[in-house]
């Protein structure tokens, strides 16, 4: 499997910033870590091992990126706004640097879709509503989608609007409904320990609500909040899309 490691000096973030690719044509899938981990978690947990018959046979090519959670929602040494003022700096990054440097390494027409499990599924969902002109879908495996979980109980309007559960249901622009309902979602979860299926279910609800297609898969009891899951779950997306 084709591996690839490079990365720059972010302007959005202010700090040099890698990014992990496998693989060499399809589809670009962008993995988005879990809570507070970096751009080699998902390699390390041997989920692309998983998928490698689709990255070799060129049904997708993988993208990797960082997170900067320790500097933002998870450092608790950090005057809340500032962590939102930071995650927004992240979110720039994505948008204006990631996007870019992938559709360089694709195409201009290569369809992006962002996944992650934990923490990283509810940013992969975001990214995804926020910015559906660029992220043809989302894969979110074992997440939640209201941001105050990591909050402490701080609220702002930049909680508001990065936090799905909340602007999803006063959302009323046509033109960006209209671009998420063409995208495909697929949501996924298991029903063990310290997984949350409530969560999925509920955030299922608000998008039934808005004509928002999608789809979701609840996994049994034996599915914990862990790797051995995600290692199964992701696989099986790959067949579903």
């Amino acid at each position: 499997m084709h591996r690839d490691i490079t990365g720059w000096f972010s302007p959005a973030l202010s700090k040099d910033m890698p990014i992990a690719s496998y693989g060499h044509y399809g589809p670009a899938l962008l993995l988005i870590p879990t809570a507070a981990a970096d751009f080699l978690e998902y390699e390390r947990f041997q989920l692309l091992d998983q998928i490698k018959g689709s990255i070799e046979g060129g049904k997708v090519k993988v993208f990797s990126v960082d997170s900067i959670n320790n500097e933002s929602w998870l450092n608790k040494n950090m005057h809340p706004e500032h962590r939102a003022l930071r995650h927004e700096q992240w979110n720039s990054y994505i948008f204006n640097e990631v996007i870019p440097f992938i559709r360089n390494n694709t195409s201009a027409d290569t369809p992006i879709i962002t996944c992650g499990a934990s923490f990283g599924a509810l940013h992969s969902m975001n990214l995804f509503l926020k910015r559906p002109d660029l992220i043809r879908g989302v894969v979110a495996m074992s997440g939640v989608y209201n941001l105050m979980e990591y909050t402490d109980g701080f609220y702002n309007d930049t909680v508001y609007f990065n936090s799905p559960a909340h602007y999803i249901p006063n959302m009323t622009d046509h033109g960006t409904l209209e671009a998420i309902r063409s995208g495909k979602i697929l949501i996924t979860t298991g029903s063990g320990s310290y997984e949350d299926p409530h969560a999925s279910r509920d955030f299922s609800t608000l998008l039934h609500n808005k004509g928002i297609a999608h789809h979701l898969s609840i996994w049994g009891q034996e599915w914990t909040h862990d790797w051995p899951t995600w290692r199964a779950m992701l696989p099986w997306v790959m067949n579903e899309f």
